[in-house]
């Protein structure tokens, strides 16, 4: 509600884009009135599922089975997000109305270097005009939410239908009795929706950020169903963790960076991930917390971390959008639109800053379990399969970062085979390595390394991989030799584990 605020400013204005981040029709023959109400039922879920752990989704078609939320109650969620100006459809190449115009070089910049970034607008100017998207991926417009003069009247859909209103009754916005009091000095809009989420004494909202943290950091949250904590979801493993947690979130003015430090500092986080084998038959899942978490990195963490590894990764912030390496044609049954990849350090940005198209995710994203962003989504299941390795094993991003690892590691020409083998494995997995994982790296290289003296176009074709170029001052087949070596490493279990 950053529009409505009374000291609203630019910034503000700009945070109400996270309300626009649905899908957008823009698919010739569309029924705009349908896609309004698709829009603005998606704000609904979403707040459902972020703020209140709840499926609200069940009560847009009739009464909710299980959680005490009536279809009304769902109509009346709907009310507070159906007096937004915009339209069914969207334009094809840019962002729909409503959006704001920002500066294109709008990093986060500090200290001297901001005196050198184009002035913010003294008034925000909300305009009607579509404006085509820049095709350098640099939009100089952002989506965001805008009250109209002529809100639409709400009533409830019949079966969830855009057709088939009731109107018999117009529906008010305003909150279900047994989610939190509502005070009536509160706007019925969503600044006063924005405050009634966050009122001290709310029910859910707390408890549910705070889970959704501990998720993060644990894998699975004290309430494990993080996105349902309705009837059918679980009992928290820990309530009073939980309520002593959402307190302090609380009491820390919603603080999440202070809420991220005191799970991190503390002594549950910091235990040893490792147990026995009773405890881990009597605990699979580590519900009790009697060791620290163990759990595999984020889709996108996967790919930094083996970037970072390589010495590849570009840890600038801010910016637009990058179109990393992705398989060729990647488009091609969707659009005619062709996939352009970057160049240079665009290439090597972290995963946060990749282009996402949600009718063709990043294959490799998708490999690891990232939810494809249709719909807001708080917690993926996740899942072992082979194609993770040869993901891991294969990917250009992948290949061509075990080849930098391996240059990192040979460019000291005073150490060992042994001693660059010890470096390598130590980069990835944060660990010193065993004498026998040592003797078993150092027989695959010897192996390698005749593979390709003997094969020395198949050394140049690996090399070859990726835009960076090979280091000319190191020998190609003792390169080569490295590179699958530290393929290996970053295909290894730690490699992509979190513990």
């Amino acid at each position: 509600a950053g529009d409505l605020l009374p000291d609203r400013n630019f910034y503000t204005q700009v945070a109400t884009g996270f309300n626009r981040n649905h899908r957008i029709n823009s698919e010739g023959g569309s029924i705009p009135d349908e896609w309004i109400v698709e829009y603005v039922a998606d704000r609904v879920e979403t707040m459902g599922t972020l703020f209140l752990g709840l499926t609200l989704t069940c009560s847009r078609c009739h009464d909710h089975k299980y959680d005490p939320i009536k279809q009304k109650d769902f109509y009346r969620f709907f009310a507070f997000f159906n007096t937004v100006a915009e339209a069914g459809l969207g334009p094809n190449n840019g962002n729909s109305p409503p959006f704001i115009k920002v500066p294109k070089n709008w990093p986060n910049l500090t200290g001297p270097d901001a005196r050198f970034v184009t002035p913010l607008p003294p008034k925000i100017n909300v305009t009607q005009t579509s404006v085509p998207r820049p095709q350098s991926g640099a939009p100089n417009t952002v989506m965001v939410l805008h009250e109209s003069t002529t809100p639409r009247p709400t009533y409830r859909l019949e079966r969830g239908q855009y057709d088939h209103p009731d109107k018999s009754e117009t529906l008010q916005p305003t909150t279900p009795p047994v989610l939190g009091r509502w005070n009536t000095n509160w706007p019925a809009n969503r600044l006063g929706l924005a405050r009634w989420l966050t009122d001290p004494r709310h029910p859910l909202t707390a408890r549910v950020t705070v889970n959704r943290i501990w998720q993060h950091h644990f894998g699975l949250g004290l309430v494990k169903t993080s996105d349902n904590f309705g009837v059918q979801g679980e009992l928290p493993s820990h309530p009073d963790l939980l309520d002593w947690l959402a307190t302090e979130f609380i009491h820390n003015a919603w603080n999440l960076k202070k809420l991220h430090k005191l799970i991190l500092c503390s002594a549950t986080y910091r235990q040893v991930s490792g147990s026995s084998v009773v405890a881990h038959r009597r605990d699979p899942e580590n519900r009790l917390l009697a060791r620290g978490p163990r759990k595999r990195l984020t889709p996108y963490a996967v790919r930094d971390a083996a970037l970072f590894a390589s010495g590849l990764l570009v840890e600038k912030t801010g910016g637009p959008s990058v179109r990393p390496y992705m398989p060729p044609g990647i488009w091609k049954s969707i659009s005619n639109a062709r996939y352009r990849q970057d160049k240079g350090e665009k290439l090597y940005r972290r995963s946060m800053y990749t282009y996402w198209r949600r009718t063709v995710p990043p294959p490799m994203m998708m490999a690891f379990n990232a939810a494809a962003r249709e719909t807001c989504v708080v917690r993926t299941d996740q899942t072992t399969t082979p194609l993770q390795a040869l993901t891991m094993m294969n990917n250009i991003t992948f290949v061509e970062a075990a080849r930098c690892l391996a240059e990192r590691v040979l460019r000291d020409s005073r150490l060992s085979p042994r001693q660059r083998l010890h470096n390598a494995f130590r980069m990835v997995t944060s660990r010193e390595p065993r004498p026998e994982e040592l003797d078993r790296l150092q027989a695959d290289l010897q192996y390698y390394r005749g593979h390709f003296q003997d094969n020395p176009k198949a050394a140049t074709s690996l090399l070859a991989i990726g835009e960076r170029r090979p280091d000319p001052a190191i020998n190609t087949t003792r390169l080569a030799a490295f590179t699958l070596v530290t393929n290996t490493i970053m295909n290894l279990d730690e490699a992509i584990m979190e513990n």
